[in-house]
């Protein structure tokens, strides 16, 4: 008897995550969401931060398959000025901005955060949750609390308002990830 050949199942990829970012810390916490989650997620760091533009993501991207369903965001901290204005001139992107910063995302996995704060004052205020808090690595502490508390972060940065000082989005992310386990 014959050896059938082999048909393939048609199985289709899954959709990239494609993460533009400014800096070491974001970067970890995005390779922290990728192993939490086990997802695509391509991080893809820009240094120079104020020079993110359309063509610099297009040109990135080439280097990765890619399907019809994949999703760009820009990972960036609003303390720079015009940040926000730059960020949103590029349509094809969601954004994951923090103002002032991403450690307000951090801070929000440990207490509520509503008043205005400073970049600085938001590290300081999360080094009193973690004492091992050093800007570009994350703890395995940390990772624990951060995977631990992310429904009630996420409930916090959904309270703020969007764009102010504080606020994050980063949530958008985690609320994506979360549908794609389903």
């Amino acid at each position: 008897m014959g050896r059938k050949a082999r048909i393939s199942k048609g199985k289709q990829m899954k959709p990239n995550f494609f993460v533009f970012c400014e800096g070491e810390t974001e970067i970890a916490y995005v390779k922290f969401l990728r192993s939490l989650y086990r997802a695509p997620i391509q991080v893809i760091p820009k240094k120079g931060k104020s020079n993110i533009s359309e063509d610099f993501i297009v040109k990135s991207k080439n280097e990765y398959v890619q399907t019809e369903q994949d999703k760009v965001f820009l990972m960036y901290d609003l303390d720079v000025d015009g940040m926000l204005e730059q960020l949103q001139k590029i349509h094809s992107a969601e954004l994951l901005v923090s103002n002032p910063c991403v450690e307000l995302w951090f801070l929000l996995h440990y207490q509520e955060q509503k008043t205005e704060i400073s970049s600085d004052k938001c590290i300081k205020k999360l080094q009193k949750f973690s004492k091992e808090y050093k800007k570009g690595t994350l703890s395995e502490e940390e990772k624990e609390v951060f995977a631990k508390n992310k429904k009630l972060a996420v409930e916090r940065a959904k309270a703020l308002d969007v764009f102010s000082n504080p606020s994050t989005t980063i949530y958008r992310l985690l609320d994506l990830l979360k549908n794609k386990e389903q």
